[in-house]
């Protein structure tokens, strides 16, 4: 039983921050119709930059940095990488596949290809349900349920926000009131990738941070995104947490792969009943 109230406490925590990385997967794809394979490696960067940024000025800077970095770096992607190929869809699936292999091999040439763990910033124990829990895990799952709750503010409350919901709703009409919709649609992109890489850097220290990190959170991210329904934010989250969730109870008693499956046959199921996804309402 401790072991089964474990996994599960560690599935919400995982599916909090799968749902910070997912949403960024979900914007960018309907903000722009183009599915970025290369969106876990972003994941993957970030994990690798916290680990160096923390070792040089600390973990609380990395967390404020890593964001910054991947904001900047997702806006250079969008303008040499994702515009240029952005009329034709199977065009930018390649040329973000290409992408992530860049990313993979760029940083296994720097970082090297062994893995690697980060101390947790801040150590120590608490009891949870009968069990002494890492504190930095619950500081993470609340960390990144606030970052959650800031972007469901930004869009809601802001001018930016606002223009990237009417992009989303209708890019046409958006344009005949003036909103700048490439200047929208390149923040947008950098924005998801900023969110990708502060998944990483809130993820390093209770994962494993290597060049490969990416492989397996990608597959995990577009799940929730298909499950909760495309376009729907909030069905995004609900699912991530959703198959996190699953996959820690199955854990609990199975090993690790069927975990894996089951998240997949849920998906299927899905798809074969409700192909616009559990929480399907709202629009792209």
């Amino acid at each position: 039983m401790d072991l089964v109230i474990a996994l599960t406490i560690n599935g919400l925590v995982w599916g909090l921050i799968v749902a910070l990385i997912a949403l960024g997967l979900s914007i960018i794809f309907g903000l722009l119709d183009i599915i970025n394979v290369a969106h876990g490696d972003f994941f993957m960067v970030g994990t690798v930059l916290a680990l160096v940024i923390a070792g040089t000025t600390g973990f609380w800077i990395a967390l404020v940095l890593v964001p910054l970095i991947g904001l900047a770096l997702g806006l250079v992607i969008e303008r040499l990488v994702i515009r240029p190929t952005i009329s034709a869809a199977s065009l930018t699936i390649v040329t973000t596949f290409g992408l992530s292999m860049i990313l993979q091999e760029a940083v296994r040439a720097t970082f090297g290809a062994q893995a690697r763990r980060m101390a947790a910033p801040i150590p120590g124990t608490v009891p949870l349900f009968g069990l002494e829990y890492d504190v930095y895990r619950l500081f993470a799952a609340v960390f990144a349920m606030l970052c959650i709750a800031a972007f469901f503010l930004f869009l809601s409350r802001t001018r930016l926000g606002t223009w990237i919901r009417a992009v989303r709703h209708d890019r046409e009409t958006a344009t005949a009131l003036g909103i700048p919709v490439t200047r929208v649609c390149a923040f947008t992109f950098g924005l998801g990738t900023a969110m990708a890489l502060l998944g990483g850097a809130i993820a390093a220290p209770i994962t494993t941070v290597e060049f490969r990190t990416g492989v397996d959170i990608l597959p995990v991210s577009f799940m929730a995104v298909v499950i909760g329904g495309l376009g729907n934010l909030k069905g995004t989250v609900a699912a991530a947490i959703l198959l996190a969730v699953l996959e820690g109870l199955v854990s609990s008693f199975a090993d690790p792969t069927l975990a894996r499956i089951t998240s997949l046959a849920v998906m299927s199921g899905v798809l074969l009943l409700k192909p616009n996804g559990l929480f399907a309402g709202a629009t792209r």
